[in-house]
């Protein structure tokens, strides 16, 4: 839908197919904004207390069920994550509900509304992808993705701590506890294994 200029449409002509993903697009820009001479930095140079943090946020902990899908989630979005694919997945009782893709972590998170089963709800597992640029693009989660997973009828968030955003993180902790979701900070190695599972 774009309508670049000469400049533009030249730039985006050298880039070429190495633009697959959302994360080789980010590069590739990045890449062709520096050879003109821009510095590009990271919000976390500037911010450094948005990143999140191992453990759990607010009052509610997963129970031994969650912490299957937790596990599995965390390994399925980081294979995900070696494609370009995306950077959130949500699983239910062991069963993929849904992949992010280009639609984004709001309306994956609506599709899987339709999709859940009965019983306890699923989980959103939000990691960064393993060759991605650290300051390009981050997962991120506010206020706004309690509302949404609370409305989807899942029962809480993990994010990969040191690697994802937490916007406004004490509203979005205590929306979490308002939802009765539980929202965590959790190390994942690239290969999706969790490191000190709390």
């Amino acid at each position: 839908e774009l309508r670049p200029d000469w400049k533009t449409a030249h730039l985006l002509t050298r880039i070429g197919f190495k633009a697959l993903g959302d994360d080789g697009l980010l590069k590739a820009l990045r890449h062709e904004l520096e050879k003109e001479g821009f510095v590009i930095r990271a919000v976390q140079d500037f911010i450094d207390d948005l990143l999140t943090v191992e453990g759990v946020y607010g009052t509610q902990k997963p129970n031994k069920a969650q912490w299957l899908d937790i596990e599995k989630a965390c390994r399925l979005a980081k294979l995900m994550g070696n494609l370009d694919v995306g950077q959130a997945c949500v699983i239910q009782q062991g069963i993929v509900l849904g992949i992010e893709a280009v639609e984004g972590t709001d309306a994956l998170i609506d599709r899987c509304k339709d999709l859940k089963r009965k019983g306890q709800g699923g989980v959103l597992v939000k990691v960064s992808k393993p060759a991605q640029d650290k300051s390009l693009d981050l997962p991120t989660v506010g206020p706004a993705t309690i509302e949404h997973v609370k409305n989807a009828g899942l029962t809480g968030i993990v994010l990969e701590a040191g690697k994802s955003i937490l916007i406004e993180p004490q509203e979005t902790t205590q929306a979490a506890n308002e939802a009765g979701l539980f929202l965590m900070g959790l190390s994942i190695n690239d290969d999706g294994h969790i490191q000190n599972k709390p």
